[in-house]
């Protein structure tokens, strides 16, 4: 009986985030978006202040933030296996899509194309409507309101790599002192399945991996070690998301002759393309340099760190974050996270989407139909396509 509740609790998970792999256009912010409406407004599979406990712990965290969180909440639902399924669901539609334009598509301009735009115009509304659901819970009085401001401020002036990271150390000080006899009404439950012991082999493994895999590749001349330490570096050391890696893998590839910088930017154009993580490039990559093997050999090493480590942080999250003298730093944390995220909406996705007044419109009637008149996201997604390519004709 209990082996068929988590057969079937795996199998919901499967079908949700590949749905969501199918769908979810326009970038990591975006893709919190879509894990908000779909986990926890419609499905209730957590509280909105775990799962903003839990976006908050992937932002410090290197490697693509949506794709831990999307784990973190797989692991929640149905343990190991449950943040397993979930990251084959997001991630596999991507990959496929990549491997295929690898083997088929190299050379076709598919960055320009008119039903991408509209795919990038869905992304503005579903960003919407997470920030608005967001803000309202986690900035509900003045103090908070002016650490998002802050925040926002803040990471739109100053674009690195690390100024997230520092954002929310500042704002958790801050909380800490502002909020440090505070008491909540309402406490989150989370029922956790990992244990203190395997998180901490999972951190050992993610560093062991991190110091082996570059002697291993001076020791031997087989490609495969070289091509897996290359990927699984570029995903151990990024902070900031998908963007972010791109000029790592570049360093990595392109100059050592693995493959050429127009196989390097027709590959971008085609990541562009597609649903799900920006680190599924490296499908396209490991393809193009060894086939479809390589470019799963390339998408379970570059995404082997990000796994390591939200299983290996998770358990220790949980605690701390039932520790009365950590919730005021958490409740500065996800103020600063609200500002983080419209950051993120302005630039790059406000302004890669919105720019002429039709687009505007049309971002208007998309969130219309996704908040008012409650559509699934796949008719949202599908309209802005179709929506995108009539634009592209006027």
């Amino acid at each position: 009986m209990e082996q068929k509740r988590t057969l079937r609790t795996l199998l919901e998970i499967l079908i949700v985030s590949t749905r969501l792999g199918f769908t979810s256009f326009g970038g990591p912010i975006a893709h919190l978006g879509y894990f908000h409406e779909e986990y926890i407004r419609r499905r209730k599979w957590m509280d909105e202040k775990s799962y903003a406990d839990l976006v908050a712990l992937c932002q410090f965290l290197p490697g693509p933030a949506s794709s831990q969180v999307g784990i973190g909440i797989g692991v929640m639902r149905a343990g190991v296996l449950g943040g397993i399924t979930s990251f084959i669901g997001f991630t596999l539609p991507s990959v496929l899509a990549l491997i295929i334009f690898a083997l088929i598509l190299q050379g076709f301009d598919v960055a320009d194309a008119g039903w991408i735009h509209g795919l990038k115009i869905v992304a503005v509304a579903v960003v919407v409507h997470a920030i608005l659901g967001m803000a309202q819970k986690l900035t509900p009085d003045l103090k908070r309101k002016t650490i998002a401001l802050f925040a926002l401020v803040g990471t739109l002036l100053w674009q690195t790599a690390f100024t997230q990271v520092g954002v929310i150390i500042i704002a958790a000080f801050v909380g800490f002192l502002l909020y440090k006899d505070h008491t909540e009404s309402e406490e989150s439950r989370v029922e956790f399945p990992i244990s203190k012991g395997f998180a901490i082999v999972c951190l050992s493994l993610f560093f062991g991996l991190l110091i082996l895999l570059p002697i291993l590749r001076e020791m031997t001349s087989i490609s495969w070690i070289a091509m897996f330490d290359s990927f699984y570096r570029s995903g151990s050391l990024v902070f900031g998301g998908g963007h972010v890696v791109l000029p790592l893998l570049e360093r990595e590839f392109v100059p050592t002759g693995w493959l050429s910088e127009e196989a390097f930017l027709a590959g971008y154009g085609a990541a562009q393309a597609v649903p799900g993580p920006l680190f599924t490039f490296a499908a396209y990559l490991g393809a193009v340099i060894n086939g479809w093997q390589g470019g799963l050999i390339a998408t379970v090493a570059i995404f082997l760190p990000a796994f390591l480590l939200i299983l290996g942080t998770l358990p220790f999250w949980d605690t701390l974050r039932r520790n009365p003298k950590i919730k005021g730093a958490l409740l500065g944390v996800n103020a600063a996270v609200v500002g983080i995220l419209i950051s993120a909406f302005y630039h790059p996705i406000w302004t890669s989407s919105i720019l002429a007044p039709i687009d505007f419109a049309f971002a208007a009637v998309l969130f219309s139909m996704l908040v008012y008149w409650k559509l699934p996201p796949w008719i949202i997604v599908l309209t802005g396509a179709v929506g995108g390519l009539l634009i592209g004709l006027i």
